[in-house]
């Protein structure tokens, strides 16, 4: 049965791309907008296959990402580590080049983020996350065969619990934990973000190693 925390919010899969709710993150895209009419400034869409079993959840679209670009994970560098690794293990096919037009299709996979639209700093409010939360739980309902969810950060994993009607505190924290939420499997992963990378906190293997443990999983 789902928790008080739960917000439970009828809403589609995807947001918007000009999405009105969060008056922060209107108001950043819009100063993005002004400084860069080329870039995508919006909230874009997930990426990947319709009959995805493995879906990866980030934080929230990075500005010179996929706030630029519209795609999720495309155009920083948290990208280039976490295409390569699906790449290597099967789940997407082509050649990652940073942009949303290089071909790069994904297999039994999809990506999406707990929050839709850019924050300033890279850094969500709650509010901001509790907003979002009903498109990530349409999001994860509207994948029929989903069997495992790779949350990349505690945001990420605390959201998805919640997305889940659980509380934050369901699933285990920390890089590598592995849990069960309803009907799926929850691996979390140290986001795979240039400081991480950058500080050791987490290598290439380490994250090979939750998409390889979600590949077991998947069957």
């Amino acid at each position: 049965m789902p928790s008080a925390e739960a917000k439970v919010v009828a809403a589609p899969p995807e947001p918007p791309r000009d999405c009105p709710i969060c008056p922060r993150l209107v108001a950043y895209r819009a100063a993005n907008a002004a400084a860069h009419p080329e870039w995508f400034n919006g909230a874009p869409a997930s990426f990947g296959d319709e009959q995805a079993r493995l879906l990866v959840v980030g934080l929230a679209p990075g500005r010179m990402g996929a706030n630029r670009t519209g795609r999720p994970f495309t155009g920083d560098y948290a990208g280039v580590l976490l295409y390569e690794t699906l790449l290597k293990l099967g789940f997407a096919s082509g050649v990652y080049q940073a942009r949303p037009d290089d071909g790069l299709r994904l297999h039994d996979c999809m990506i999406t983020n707990a929050v839709r639209c850019a924050p300033p700093g890279n850094k969500p409010e709650t509010s901001e996350e509790a907003n979002c939360r009903p498109f990530l739980t349409s999001r994860i309902a509207a994948l029929p065969r989903l069997k495992v969810i790779v949350t990349l950060g505690d945001v990420s994993r605390r959201n998805v619990l919640r997305a889940l009607g659980l509380k934050a505190s369901a699933g285990i924290p920390g890089h590598g934990s592995e849990f069960t939420a309803g009907p799926y499997v929850v691996l979390n992963s140290y986001h795979c973000s240039r400081l991480n990378t950058n500080t050791g906190r987490l290598t290439a293997a380490m994250f090979e190693d939750v998409f390889r443990r979600a590949k077991v999983l998947i069957g």
